[in-house]
């Protein structure tokens, strides 16, 4: 199970950086354009997936108060992808740290944003985060196409275990 989830994790950082690529060529009209989706922009689909990242990884690290950090942060969108990229890498070091599958499968007691007190195995919490990555990734890709975009690159993870 802990190869598997590396394996994942790995993929994760790594499809988040080849569409981060492209998009830190959008100008700020591009990344706020107003596009119907889940989210109403591609800044806005960033940072949700981000802040969904970041708190799943303070969870993870049993943060007694974790911060959702797409609502405070006022920063660049480079940084913030900049930001986006140390996350995705935390999930690698977190998941290289668990010493076997037992501890991925310890159960932990969490609060969602409405704090709502949840109890989850740890490699379920981690399936989930890439599982959610991986389906706003795909809402980007439509997001830059609804914009023009014809050069993207290829996220599927075949592509990520073949390289």
């Amino acid at each position: 199970m802990k190869e598997l989830l590396l394996q994942m994790a790995r993929y994760n950082l790594w499809a988040n950086k080849r569409l981060i690529d492209v998009m830190l060529k959008l100008d700020e009209e591009e990344l706020d354009k107003e596009i119907v989706s889940s989210f109403s922009s591609i800044r806005s689909t960033v940072y949700h997936t981000w802040g969904a990242e970041f708190i799943w990884l303070q969870r993870l690290e049993l943060t007694e108060q974790p911060v959702w950090i797409a609502k405070t942060f006022k920063g660049t969108f480079d940084e913030a992808c900049g930001e986006w990229q140390r996350v995705s890498q935390a999930f690698i070091d977190f998941i290289e740290r668990q010493y076997d599958d037992k501890a991925l499968e310890h159960v932990f007691q969490y609060y969602n944003t409405e704090k709502k007190s949840f109890k989850s195995p740890v490699h379920e919490v981690l399936q989930h985060v890439f599982n959610h990555s991986t389906y706003h990734r795909g809402q980007l890709v439509t997001l830059l196409r609804q914009l023009g975009a014809d050069k993207l690159p290829q996220l599927d993870l075949i592509a990520f275990v073949r390289r």
